[in-house]
């Protein structure tokens, strides 16, 4: 126990490294983390002291596969619903061409550039195809673009692409199988009930039941996420979708969901960002940089050549346009599951997953501080009024319920 605090103790000394550097920088604290994740494995490499970093060991990975599906739940939960259907037909299209051009594009290159065979080429073009939710949602939360319909959209039309890519790794890579009937069946039930459950719930135990509604969404999104390991998925999935049922749960109480913000963003989502940095090896890229480099020009010009086009038709200012399709650029959470479902398998070697997890984790980082540098649309930016986040006193001290 005395060596998980010490591990724990470090990794939230980075955190706060990380938010200080951010906070001076002016960019997103969930890139820094990742950064700051790269630099450190890079020095304990050299050092010989890797396995000191914990990264691999059981808690740490489900602290941060925790964060990954909180964080992937508030995303879920900031699409209103209203506004989802009013942009149906632009999340719709953007989603599909951001999926879809990557894959293509980035498939054909791994097999006729790089001379992987054809089960690694699309195992590449799925793993490449992704947006990140996790950076786009943190960077939306910084920005208060999450409270937009601007940033809704945007995360309504990652949610289609990331969709787009857990379909493609299922019908090419995993068979369907009665595991998969039972995880959809089960899910679509729960997911039925779930609103006037959590409404019940709210009105019969909140406000006397210490953070019942806490409890409750944090019981529902485990249940969910170890039947969808169960059955071959992804944790994070159902998480999205259950965001999205209780959207209008959500906001309800703007103060409960900040305390789940907080919970999310101040423990768990540093160690999943810092954890994702830890898994580039700077001395494989470095000794083969040329294959990096293609494979994350593949990934970056084939979103922005397939996506800015489609983009212009909802957009018609030039830094909307930029920011919305470098943001739909990034990569990181599904990338790594679908390049980590691929050497688990056998269908990619180590070295292509390592070459995959880096132009992944750099996908997260380059095109989201390009957008955030040179083309924020500041003139879209909400108001924040002085003083509007100070909670009054006897509210902060009432229990939450």
């Amino acid at each position: 126990m005395e060596q998980i605090f010490t591990v724990a103790a470090f990794w939230l000394g980075l955190a706060v490294i990380s938010a200080v550097l951010a906070n001076h920088l002016r960019i997103s604290i969930a890139l820094v983390e990742i950064c700051v994740g790269v630099a450190v494995a890079a020095v304990a490499t050299h050092f010989g002291k890797l396995d000191l970093l914990a990264a691999d060991s059981e808690w740490l990975r489900f602290l941060a596969g925790s964060g990954a599906v909180l964080l992937t739940f508030l995303a879920g939960a900031e699409l209103e619903p209203n506004v989802i259907r009013k942009k149906l037909r632009e999340v719709t299209i953007v989603g599909l061409v951001g999926f879809l051009a990557p894959f293509l594009g980035c498939a054909a290159l791994a097999h006729y550039v790089l001379g992987w065979d054809p089960r690694a080429s699309l195992l590449c073009g799925v793993a490449l195809s992704t947006t990140s939710m996790a950076v786009v949602y943190a960077v939306m939360l910084e920005t208060g673009f999450n409270k937009t319909d601007y940033g809704k959209g945007i995360l309504g039309a990652c949610f289609i692409n990331d969709l787009g890519t857990v379909i493609a790794l299922g019908l090419l890579f995993a068979p369907f199988t009665y595991k998969t009937a039972i995880f959809i069946g089960v899910s679509t039930l729960v997911l039925a009930a779930l609103p006037c459950t959590s409404r019940w719930l709210t009105r019969a135990y909140a406000h006397r039941t210490a953070a019942i509604r806490t409890k409750w969404i944090l019981f529902v999104l485990f249940g969910l996420g170890a039947l969808a390991l169960w059955s071959g998925s992804e944790a994070v999935l159902p998480a999205y979708i259950v965001g999205m049922v209780l959207a209008e749960f959500s906001s309800a109480d703007a103060f409960w969901v900040r305390r789940f913000r907080t919970l999310t963003a101040g423990f768990l989502t540093p160690f999943y960002f810092l954890r994702a940095g830890t898994f580039v090896s700077l001395p494989a890229l470095v000794s083969a940089p040329l294959v990096f480099l293609l494979l994350l020009a593949g990934k970056v010009f084939s979103k922005i050549f397939g996506l800015f086009p489609v983009v212009a038709r909802f957009r018609r200012e030039r830094n909307e346009r930029w920011y919305y399709t470098l943001l739909m650029s990034t990569g990181l959470t599904f990338g790594t599951i679908s390049a980590l479902y691929g050497l688990s398998h056998g269908i990619v070697t180590r070295q292509q997953y390592s070459f995959l997890v880096a132009v992944v984790i750099a996908s997260a980082v380059v095109p989201t501080l390009i957008a955030g540098l040179f083309f924020l649309p500041r003139h879209l930016l909400p108001e924040r009024a002085p003083g509007k986040e100070t909670r009054p006193a006897e509210e902060a001290l009432s229990d939450e319920g």
